[in-house]
């Protein structure tokens, strides 16, 4: 199929099927990079909300700059992939620093910024500046991988360079930035995952995996390991009006989060083993005669799977293994920036702390 054909026929579907939203209406370097980063692994529906917000509290890169940075992962609270809020984060502040608060104008350059990869790069340089540079997402990897019949895998690095070569041979080069729109909003809504409506779709004639019938095969995938489990055992002290929580530091999961001390194992612990566990972290002060322990927390992340219960403790505390463990106010709480799994947490148990 004809280059120039097959982009006409998706801008031309674009024109008369895109959704109305808010970072279409501008070519603000600063609000496409901003909806960009939120719309990672996120969908538009859930996503919309964070963007609005953040343009509401932060109207420029300037105020996302200068904000702290507990604010700003409150903000995203409840999003996940909590790097990107702190890459977004550090980035405003190196355009501020080192841009004087314009974003360079070149693919080449916006790379070398944090948390901005090839897609988001691609994405600001053609929708901002109009260079003419291919934007490659899951979207655009389903749509090219079907029409074209690649079986190539998408995330492999051999099949990632196949799908970056097809997508900037077909770029029309006059107008990257209504192209790239326009092919990554036809995958969100037209040649969707399952179930495609391929017998009304103009493509029809043109498409691989119609003809040939592979829509559920392609695009094809490297299979990833199994994610793993994690039992987590939240020690939620309480001392009149606060609990004891801390911020996590190290280089694990929600880092910058607040959450309680926990006790980790990768099998389920006793009732018997967890008492003892607890006496050792929190001293032997600790009355257990109050202990309360709640049902079980899932928590799916990318890689791993958190069973997660909460002990709810009231009692004297006389040491703690980790020295980040403050009191915060049950007001404080609310405030700070938590792992959804801890708030779900909070919802469930206001009795508890309020």
């Amino acid at each position: 199929m004809d280059s120039r054909y097959f982009s006409d026929k998706v801008v031309e579907w674009y024109v008369r099927h895109k959704r109305d939203l808010p970072w279409r209406d501008t070519t603000d370097p600063y609000k496409v990079w901003l909806s960009e980063i939120i719309l990672q692994q996120t969908r538009v529906k859930q996503g919309l909300p964070y963007y609005l917000d953040f343009i509401k509290m932060f109207p420029t890169v300037w105020d996302l700059a200068s904000a702290p940075e507990q604010r700003v992962l409150r903000l995203w609270q409840g999003l996940g992939y909590y790097t990107r809020a702190r890459n977004l984060h550090k980035c405003a502040k190196v355009i501020v620093s080192s841009f004087d608060g314009q974003f360079p104008k070149s693919y080449k350059e916006l790379l070398e910024l944090p948390g901005i990869g090839d897609y988001t790069a691609a994405a600001i340089a053609s929708f901002s500046f109009k260079e003419p540079v291919a934007v490659v997402d899951g979207n655009v990897f389903r749509v090219l991988s079907r029409v074209f019949g690649i079986k190539a895998e998408i995330n492999s690095p051999a099949g990632k360079r196949i799908f970056a070569s097809l997508a900037e041979g077909l770029l029309n080069k006059e107008m990257p930035d209504s192209h790239n729109q326009a092919l990554m909003e036809f995958g969100a809504l037209n040649c969707i995952p399952k179930n495609p409506p391929c017998l009304t779709c103009h493509l029809r004639p043109h498409c691989y995996a119609a003809q040939e019938g592979l829509q559920s095969i392609l695009p094809m995938k490297v299979k990833s390991k199994p994610p793993r489990s994690r039992y987590l055992y939240y020690l939620v002290v309480r001392r009149r009006k606060s609990l004891l929580m801390r911020k996590r530091n190290d280089r694990d999961i929600w880092h910058g989060l607040f959450d309680f001390y926990s006790i980790e194992s990768f099998q389920p612990i006793s009732r018997g083993s967890l008492q003892a566990k607890i006496r050792q972290a929190l001293g032997e002060n600790v009355r257990l005669d109050d202990v309360s322990i709640s049902a079980s927390y899932k928590h799916i992340l990318t890689h791993q799977v958190i069973h997660a219960r909460f002990v709810l403790i009231t009692g004297k505390l006389d040491h703690s293994e980790d020295k980040n463990l403050k009191f915060y106010t049950f007001e404080r709480i609310n405030d700070l920036p938590k792992p959804v799994l801890i708030t779900r947490f909070l919802s469930d148990h206001k009795s508890f702390y309020s």
